[in-house]
């Protein structure tokens, strides 16, 4: 039997704030240039929240069966580990993304149809990252995905379901959250370099090499603060609030610079998701109270 305990280590409680980051930060830019709608913001939450779980069982799935998580430095996988069968994972995976399915139609129904297509290419995204036949994650192009959909998609689309606007604000906020969660995919692909070469997973990590990785984790802190400015000179000043996410992000781009590896990553990761959830509560609160 696979505890409920196993089930929520599958689903990866660490990197949630990924999922929550966007919605706050789409939601303050609603707040600044029109109106937040809270029901609509929680709806993007529920949705956001589900595809990222859906996301890590799909990850499980796909990962286990290939036999990529055999031997992990990370935490504990449900199928690599023999925890839970592929089939319950997958089960568990496609029940998240019904889940982000069914208030995503919510969101379009009072919206705009159009959104339904959206909603299918990012559960779609989610599958193909390391499911089908040639995942595009095990060919360098995850951090893309990310960026993307939990970055720009995501912050945009929490926006625009609020306003019915495009805003240029959500998406200078959708790059600096895309870019810090891009930075948590980098500083896992960047642990798992020496299993990932064996297994032939091409991560981006793999393909850069250690120390361009490194570097390229730098580069993405780097381009979070820019957008915190961005974010400012097109509402309020107040935004470069944001700026305080540094005091999270230098401590783990410390250690990446610094040369850690394996275990000593773990930490980095979590750090890295804390710095994201910092980002957008202290971008969007400013934005909140001077709406």
């Amino acid at each position: 039997m696979t505890s409920s305990a196993d089930w929520l280590a599958g689903a990866r409680p660490r990197t949630l704030p990924a999922a929550v980051a966007p919605v706050l930060a789409g939601t303050g830019v609603a707040a600044y240039v029109d109106q937040a709608v809270w029901w609509k913001a929680l709806l993007a939450l529920v949705v956001s929240l589900a595809l990222q779980v859906g996301v890590n069982y799909a990850n499980d799935y796909s990962d286990g069966v290939r036999g990529t998580d055999a031997d992990r430095v990370g935490p504990m996988r449900l199928v690599g580990s023999g925890a839970a069968s592929p089939r319950a994972v997958k089960i568990a995976a496609f029940a998240a993304f019904g889940v982000a399915a069914a208030a995503g139609l919510v969101l379009a129904a009072t919206t705009a149809w159009w959104l339904v297509a959206v909603g299918l290419v990012c559960v779609v995204a989610a599958w193909f990252y390391t499911g089908g036949e040639k995942p595009y994650g095990y060919l360098g192009l995850g951090e893309v995905m990310v960026f993307v959909f939990f970055g720009l998609v995501a912050v945009v689309g929490t926006t625009y379901v609020q306003t019915e606007t495009w805003e240029w604000p959500a998406l200078y906020a959708g790059v600096g959250v895309g870019a810090l969660a891009c930075a948590i995919l980098v500083a896992n692909n960047l642990r798992d370099i020496p299993t990932d070469t064996v297994a032939g997973k091409r991560t981006l990590a793999v393909r850069l090499g250690d120390e361009r990785t490194r570097s390229v984790y730098a580069f993405l802190v780097l381009v979070a603060a820019a957008a915190v400015v961005a974010v400012a000179v097109a509402t309020t000043w107040w935004a470069l609030v944001g700026l305080g996410f540094l005091a999270r992000a230098l401590p783990p781009t410390r250690a990446v610079l610094g040369g850690a590896t394996g275990p000593a990553l773990i930490p980095v990761l979590a750090a890295t998701g804390a710095a994201e959830l910092i980002w957008s509560v202290l971008v969007a609160v400013p934005l909140l109270l001077v709406s």
